[in-house]
C-alpha cells in the first residue's frame, strides 16, 4: 500500500536490499534525487518508519521541483498573535460525527449515563485507549515490521517462519529466521519490530 506522507514523517529508503537514506521527508527526498540522478534505473522503495507503509515520492524534474512538491510542516503559532474571537454556543472540540451500530440494550444503557451517549462513548474509548496502550504499540510495531519485511524479504529464506514468530511474539525464533537476510534489511526490520516484543 502506498501512502502520502507528512512533512514530519521519518522515512527509510532502500535501493534493492541496500538502505540508501533515512530521516525526515525533505532530507530523504534530497538524497534520493541525487541517487536517481546518478542511477536512473535504481529500484527504490520508501517506507514510513511509524507504520511500515510504502510512501510515494515524485522524484522527476530538478531537485527544486522535487522539494517544491513536498508537503510543508505546519508553521508554529505566533506567540504574539491574538487569540481567535470567541463565538456563542458550545466550544468546538474537533468532534467528528459518524454512524455506529449498537444493540438496543447498549442504547438503553447509554441513555442512562450522565452527559448522554456521546460523552459516555468518548469516556469508554479513552479508557480503552489507556488500558490497551502497550498492546496497541506492540501490534502496530509488528504490523510495521511485517509490511517492510514482506516488501523487501517476501522471497527470502525463512520469511514464513519469521512472520509467524513475529506475530506470536517469539523474539528468539524471529531472530533465528532473519539471521541470513541481507544486513540492511535485517537491521531495519529488527529496529521496527523492537517495540513489538512483550516487556520491551
Amino acid at each position: 500500500m502506498h501512502t502520502q506522507t507528512q512533512a514530519t514523517a521519518q522515512l527509510t529508503a532502500f535501493a534493492g536490499k541496500r538502505k540508501v537514506a533515512a530521516g525526515p521527508l525533505h532530507a530523504v527526498a534530497q538524497t534520493l534525487k541525487e541517487l536517481v540522478t546518478r542511477d536512473p534505473d535504481a529500484q527504490i522503495l520508501i517506507f514510513d518508519d511509524a507504520s511500515g507503509s510504502q510512501v510515494d515520492l515524485n522524484l522527476h524534474g530538478s531537485l527544486a521541483d522535487v522539494l517544491q512538491r513536498l508537503p510543508r510542516a505546519a508553521a508554529p503559532a505566533q506567540a504574539d498573535a491574538p487569540p481567535p474571537p470567541r463565538t456563542a454556543g458550545r466550544p468546538k472540540l474537533g468532534v467528528v460525527a459518524r454512524e455506529i451500530t449498537l444493540l438496543p440494550r447498549h442504547w438503553d444503557w447509554l441513555a442512562t449515563q450522565p452527559g448522554g451517549a456521546s460523552v459516555a462513548l468518548r469516556k469508554l474509548v479513552e479508557h480503552a485507549q489507556r488500558g490497551n496502550k502497550a498492546h496497541d504499540e506492540q501490534r502496530q510495531a509488528r504490523e510495521a515490521a511485517y509490511k517492510v519485511m514482506n516488501a523487501l524479504a517476501g522471497d527470502a529464506p525463512g520469511f514464513e517462519e519469521a512472520s509467524r514468530a513475529l506475530f506470536a511474539g517469539k523474539q528468539p525464533a524471529f531472530l533465528v529466521c532473519v539471521q541470513e537476510w541481507p544486513a540492511d534489511v535485517r537491521e531495519h526490520v529488527l529496529q521496527l519490530a523492537q517495540r513489538g516484543w512483550a516487556g520491551d
